[in-house]
């Protein structure tokens, strides 16, 4: 994986640990340098540091030097997992169910009580949980994995090497009602759901299927757990979106963007690549220029935001008290004799 050891080749080690509480025989990371006042308390028998906290690691004892530790520690991690937790052989459960249309590729292992509907494609390599469900027509692309009780809608297709996780929803009704005469008429939802390659979908995160064009999630996006997509969405390559995002309807969202913890966006808006949304921050217009956007009220005791929300509410009136004085300003001016 790269870097370069600095300590004896022969030591142990058993496990790969936090930086806190890293024992003799464990592995640990320091990401960045204003951890690295903890290097020196750690019990971590290794630590994996870049170039900076070289010296200060090496002091102490073996480390791996590398110029990415926390891209370093993802790698290993991945690693670990494919040496320590190998995946069994695939096999096809007999308690699940497979429609005689659908086409299984060969090396997929379906768990028990699966469905998967009249034609379906399943591609080489993934596997498919327990209670997941197939649509119609519903594609999985290959070594992609569906954890248990995920569901796919029908004509709904995931690409390669994606993950979702228990409870995922892909393909649901878009949220579309027409006003009629004080009631609500649904809009039949005649779009479906597009997954790129490399996805990874949280739990319960539900993605909706377009009305009339397809939702469309690109290559390499990360979805936390319990993000609520709506219909027509489009989301660019490599964008990650933290856990209980919402994102209405028709709103597209460029390439390599961040959305915090909480956030919302609202429909028909457009982010342009690059933008990094805060946590709980409301996004009610576009951003059409890549950074760092916060709309977050902060925190305070109850009474002192309690004042600050009222004197809010009159920063309208306050607004027009002020124009109208600059006004009267400017017209008394304007009326002063010049020498």
């Amino acid at each position: 994986m790269g870097g370069t050891l600095q300590g004896s080749p022969d030591a142990v080690i058993t496990r790969l640990a936090p930086l806190a509480s890293a024992g003799p025989d464990e592995l640990a990371f320091v990401a960045q340098a204003r951890y690295a006042h903890q290097i020196q308390t750690t019990q971590a028998g290794a630590l994996i540091v870049s170039p900076v906290l070289q010296e200060a690691a090496a002091l102490r004892g073996a480390c791996i030097v590398t110029d990415d530790p926390y891209l370093y520690f993802a790698r290993l991690t991945q690693w670990w997992r494919s040496e320590h937790e190998p995946l069994p052989e695939p096999t096809i459960d007999p308690l699940s169910s497979i429609h005689p249309l659908a086409v299984i590729e060969p090396d997929v292992d379906i768990a028990a009580f699966a469905v998967i509907g009249a034609g379906a494609r399943v591609a080489r390599g993934a596997r498919i949980g327990a209670h997941v469900v197939l649509g119609r027509d519903a594609v999985v692309g290959p070594d992609t994995t569906l954890h248990a009780r995920v569901t796919v809608g029908e004509r709904c297709v995931i690409g390669a090497r994606c993950t979702l996780h228990p409870g995922v929803v892909i393909g649901a009704d878009g949220f579309g009602f027409a006003p009629h005469q004080g009631q609500w008429i649904k809009i039949e939802q005649l779009g479906a759901v597009r997954i790129g390659n490399d996805v990874e979908i949280g739990a319960n995160t539900c993605i909706d299927r377009g009305a009339l064009d397809d939702t469309v999630i690109e290559d390499g996006v990360k979805l936390d757990n319990l993000v609520q997509i709506g219909h027509n969405v489009r989301i660019g390559a490599h964008t990650a979106m933290a856990g209980c995002v919402g994102v209405a309807g028709s709103a597209t969202i460029g390439a390599r963007c961040t959305v915090g913890g909480g956030a919302v966006v609202l429909g028909h808006l457009s982010l342009a690549d690059g933008v990094n949304i805060s946590a709980a921050t409301v996004v009610t217009r576009s951003i059409r220029e890549p950074g760092h956007y916060t709309g977050v009220f902060p925190i305070d005791d109850n009474a002192s935001w309690e004042k600050n929300a009222a004197s809010l509410k009159q920063l309208n009136r306050l607004r027009e008290r002020l124009k109208a004085a600059e006004q009267a300003i400017a017209q008394a001016s304007n009326n002063t004799p010049k020498p």
